[in-house]
């Protein structure tokens, strides 16, 4: 990017709050960007050739929205758990294989989406969240949903397209779970949790694309209770 573009992208962040500096094949963050640490509420980094996001990421604390989607990154670091006024994290489409347990601090974010990487490991820190209504963690390596889940507080769970073969029960306890979304993973009709369908907030349970008819989830026990739920939520809708 010519320096006559940065300024004027700096300028026009000055007055907004709001910096684009996507689409620019751009590897490092501008030096110059530090002097926007006071007042920027929004960052777009997208679609550019990062390879790692520095830790002096965290000075930029009153940022609200962040978008490092279409990048190289395979981590994220520690310091983004400084970025405490943050809302809505996009690192989709990215090689990122682990997340740092420091985003646990960022108690308003609303909506993160991871969809597109390498995690293997479902990410706990987001559990304890309040705010969290959405979490994407489509089209990665996930393999489980373990125990420790019921701290979830979202409203939305986005598991599509990974290797799921087991589901901790403890999904049932997620207190305003109402969208699970596990299509096109490996589960068995038998690894789906009774208490799921039986007793939970969920009214939305997506499977198809698995090692089972999504038809078949038909002849669980609970399902009567769960399609209480799903009509109950329909009927509101219209």
């Amino acid at each position: 990017m010519g320096n006559t573009k940065i300024k004027q992208h700096y300028e026009t962040a000055k007055k907004t709050g709001v910096l684009n500096i996507s689409q620019r094949k751009m590897m490092e963050i501008p030096m110059n960007m530090k002097m926007l640490a006071p007042i920027l509420r929004t960052l777009d980094l997208s679609h550019n050739l990062f390879k790692s996001i520095p830790e002096e990421i965290g000075i930029y604390i009153m940022l609200k929205n962040i978008n490092l989607s279409n990048n190289k990154l395979t981590l994220l670091p520690d310091a983004m758990g400084a970025l405490i006024k943050l809302e809505i994290l996009n690192a989709s489409v990215n090689q990122i294989t682990s997340l740092p347990g420091s985003l646990s601090s960022l108690k308003n974010l609303k909506q993160v989406n991871l969809s597109q990487n390498l995690i293997t490991e479902f990410p706990l820190m987001f559990c304890g969240l309040t705010h969290l209504d959405v979490l994407d963690l489509s089209k990665n390596k996930l393999t489980n949903v373990p125990d420790g889940v019921e701290g979830l507080h979202v409203t939305e769970l986005n598991l599509n397209q990974n290797q799921i073969t087991q589901l901790s029960d403890k999904l049932a306890e997620c207190p305003r779970l109402k969208n699970l979304r596990l299509e096109e993973n490996c589960l068995q009709l038998n690894s789906i949790p009774i208490i799921i369908l039986k007793d939970s907030k969920i009214s939305n349970i997506a499977v198809d694309g698995n090692l089972f008819e999504s038809k078949q989830i038909a002849d669980l026990d609970g399902y009567e209770k769960y399609m209480e739920r799903y009509t109950a939520v329909k009927k509101k809708m219209f």
